[in-house]
């Protein structure tokens, strides 16, 4: 969000409710798009638990303290299944309503996160699909672009560019498993990244942790 608003875009953000563990990433989504004077943020409610397959919307344990293989070629149990085609899918339709001709996602392929649905290829797929499946596609309105700035960055470098761009990580949030109260556990494989992330970037994580 902060490197869509560095460009000057007009910024209308989206963040799903749609059945994980709790409500902090939510909320928190909400404290950065006030942050960041978004002209609109729209929470879409889905309910992914009927589905489960994934330890964030089923009664299934989140992993804690284990050893992340950056070359590990197995799935992680917090894949929540084709979880950024919907998300995508409903951007795509908001952005052809506004006449968006951009929409950015977060994703990363360089940290280990072993998401398929982050990778480059599956980016270009969508994009690809996006403009044959609208009508301002088809009609040659304007082209839809899949940005993700992030995708080619590490975790500490990440958070350096963020910093640059006035990103206030105190209102972020990463925990796959929080304490009722909000604070992270610190020990899911979303908390083990940000925090090795932080150290490499050797700046002091201001996120609270159990």
């Amino acid at each position: 969000m902060a490197i869509a608003k560095a460009e000057d875009y007009e910024i209308y953000s989206l963040s799903f409710q749609y059945g994980q563990r709790h409500s902090c990433e939510i909320q928190a989504a909400g404290k950065v798009a006030e942050k960041m004077g978004v002209k609109k943020h729209l929470v879409i409610c889905l309910d992914f638990s009927g589905i489960g397959g994934s330890a964030l919307t089923a009664d299934i344990d989140v992993p804690k303290g284990r050893e992340i293989n950056m070359s590990e070629q197995n799935i992680p149990v917090t894949y929540v299944p084709a979880r950024n085609t919907i998300f995508l899918s409903y951007a795509l339709s908001w952005a052809e309503v506004l006449e968006a001709d951009s929409i950015f996602i977060g994703v990363n392929a360089v940290d280990y996160s072993g998401y398929p649905d982050c990778r480059p290829e599956f980016i270009t797929a969508f994009e690809q699909m996006a403009n044959l499946a609208t009508k301002a596609g088809v009609e040659g309105k304007f082209q839809i672009k899949i940005k993700t700035p992030l995708i080619k960055l590490t975790k500490a470098e990440i958070i350096l560019k963020g910093i640059t761009l006035g990103v206030d990580y105190g209102i972020t949030h990463s925990c796959y498993d929080p304490a009722p109260g909000g604070a992270a556990c610190g020990q899911c494989d979303s908390c083990l990244l940000r925090k090795k992330g932080f150290q490499k970037a050797g700046v002091p994580d201001p996120v609270l942790y159990i």
